[in-house]
C-alpha cells in the first residue's frame, strides 16, 4: 500500500522560506510524476509542482521563480523549497503520486504565511 507523509509545514512570515518534504512508503521511480498540490480554505485544490519521471518540472506560474521542486529516488523523497513566501502562499499542502491507473495523497500539512 503505498503511503505518503508530508511534512516540514508551519508558520512563516512573507518573504521568508519552508522546505517541505514527502516520504513515500514505495519507490517513487516507478511513478510518473511527483507533484505538490494545495488547497486553500474556500477554494479548489490546485497543482503547485511536479516533477515527471525523467526529470522534466512544471510549475504554477504563481510560485515559478520562488519555489523549486526535486526528488530522491534513493530516499523515496520528494521536497518542495519554498522561497519569498507570500501570505497568498497559505494553504494546505499535499503531496501526490501518479502511477499509471492510480493516485495516491498524503494527508497534507499546513502553510501559514503571515504578512
Amino acid at each position: 500500500q503505498v503511503q505518503l507523509v508530508e511534512s516540514g509545514g508551519g508558520l512563516v512570515q512573507a518573504g521568508g522560506s519552508l522546505r517541505l518534504s514527502c516520504a513515500a512508503s514505495v519507490t517513487i521511480s516507478t511513478f510518473n510524476a511527483m507533484g505538490w498540490y494545495r488547497q486553500a480554505p474556500g477554494k479548489e485544490r490546485e497543482l503547485v509542482a511536479a516533477v515527471l519521471r525523467f526529470g522534466t518540472r512544471n510549475y504554477a506560474d504563481s510560485v515559478k521563480g520562488r519555489f523549486t521542486i526535486s526528488r530522491d529516488n534513493a530516499k523515496n523523497t520528494v521536497l518542495l523549497q519554498m522561497n519569498s513566501l507570500k501570505s497568498e502562499d497559505t494553504a494546505v499542502y499535499y503531496c501526490n503520486a501518479k502511477g499509471t491507473y492510480d493516485d495516491y495523497w498524503g494527508q497534507g500539512t499546513q502553510v501559514t504565511v503571515s504578512s
